[in-house]
């Protein structure tokens, strides 16, 4: 019987315990949260910092709007084209597209990417393609070879892909990329470097919208405060109040009418609190580092806040000199340089900064400088300016 008894305690030991409930008794422990951001992918980046920001979105217009409608010229070491075929297929690239929109798609893929595709359709060999269009950049893949070096890309829509093969003759597609410092294939795009700001800006404007949407903060509270020194209302007393408010002090009907309390109640005004008033600024340095980002004068954006230029004309200027030229001068010479590949011609397709009117008193000055040099040969003040070589006389 001993044995027994000891045989059963030990059979008993052996099952494991039950709880009733799996999380009756869980414990949880609190600690500092981390932040968080959104993804960092194409398309949701596009969505958030483009789509659902106006600060990107108005830095994208603007540096690809202005890109776009700068005065395109063609030329050689010998002469300047007044037309050439070249000239005529980037004016009219496409039934659906001019010069300008064409461009604009063009830098609005590189502003938001990091990347822009141009696709050749048409043509024969050795000959310019007849038409050229802008695909989408989070659509193409970059299929590179057993050396790294891309040997055909790859556009996916409608759930099939389309493959450009590159590497003999001129290649179909031409892959205007940004600088990225670890990437071989993609570029890096602004939209990426200010995605924190543009996180940062987003949760602001929420935060304003969901105030807006508790009626901002209370102007003020109606305290109850009895004789006897009771602080609650009985329930008729507390409806006639809450119906007298909505009748009579709520909406813009009712704006500025002075309120009369009985005995028992008090006004208690209130405000935003230091830290509710800092979300404003946190806004606007957030819009000031998107604006950053893509090399736009927050003065341009109606910021507030920032006096870098001495005035509107200085801003415009330096968006044009640090931020437009730059991109447009890097796109058309590489858009000249595949085009040529068709013909294999050494062409330049290059902004014409006589035509810019923000540039207009730059130019002047340089042109008085250059002409007012009477140590300079003709050709070497053509140089100077840019111009192509004069054809010596026969």
């Amino acid at each position: 019987m001993i044995l027994d008894f000891f045989r059963q305690n030990g059979a008993e030991a052996k099952v494991p315990e039950q709880k009733a409930s799996a999380t009756g008794r869980v414990a949880a422990w609190h600690g500092a949260g981390r932040v968080a951001w959104s993804p960092r992918d194409t398309v949701t980046l596009t969505r958030t910092g483009f789509s659902g920001n106006p600060v990107g979105f108005r830095c994208v217009k603007m540096v690809a709007e202005a890109a776009a409608s700068l005065p395109l010229v063609l030329q050689d070491d010998a002469q300047r084209y007044a037309a050439h075929p070249i000239l005529t297929l980037v004016r009219s690239p496409n039934p659906a597209q001019g010069r300008a929109e064409l461009f604009e798609a063009l830098y609005g893929q590189l502003l938001l990417t990091g990347n822009a595709y141009v696709e050749a359709v048409g043509g024969a060999e050795s000959q310019i393609p007849l038409e050229l269009h802008v695909l989408r950049s989070d659509r193409m893949s970059v299929v590179p070879g057993y050396d790294g070096w891309p040997i055909a890309y790859e556009y996916s829509v409608g759930g099939r892909k389309h493959r450009f093969t590159v590497g003999e003759g001129p290649s179909p597609v031409c892959h205007v990329k940004s600088f990225h410092p670890q990437d071989d294939h993609y570029g890096f795009s602004p939209m990426q470097a200010a995605a924190q700001a543009v996180d940062v800006h987003n949760s602001a404007s929420r935060w304003s919208k969901a105030l807006l949407d508790n009626a901002a903060r209370p102007s003020g509270a109606i305290v109850y405060k009895s004789a006897d020194g009771q602080g609650s209302l009985s329930n008729d007393q507390y409806d006639r109040l809450v119906s007298e408010m909505e009748s009579h002090h709520q909406g813009a009907r009712n704006a500025g009418r002075p309120m009369l309390l009985e005995g028992g109640l008090d006004w208690k005004p209130m405000g935003f609190s230091p830290s509710d008033m800092e979300f404003q600024q946190t806004k606007e340095s957030a819009a000031r580092e998107i604006a950053l980002a893509f090399g736009v004068p927050p003065m341009l954006l109606g910021i507030p806040g920032d006096a870098t230029f001495a005035n509107y004309q200085e801003a415009n200027r330096a968006f044009y000199r640090q931020t437009v030229l730059p991109l447009a001068a890097r796109v058309a010479a590489c858009v000249a340089d595949w085009l040529a590949s068709f013909t294999g011609e050494a062409l330049e397709l290059k902004p014409d900064l006589d035509q810019v009117p923000a540039l207009s008193a730059e130019r002047d000055a340089q042109w008085a400088r250059v002409t007012g040099a009477d140590f300079l040969t003709e050709a070497e003040k053509r140089t100077l300016l840019g111009l192509p070589a004069l054809e010596e006389e026969t």
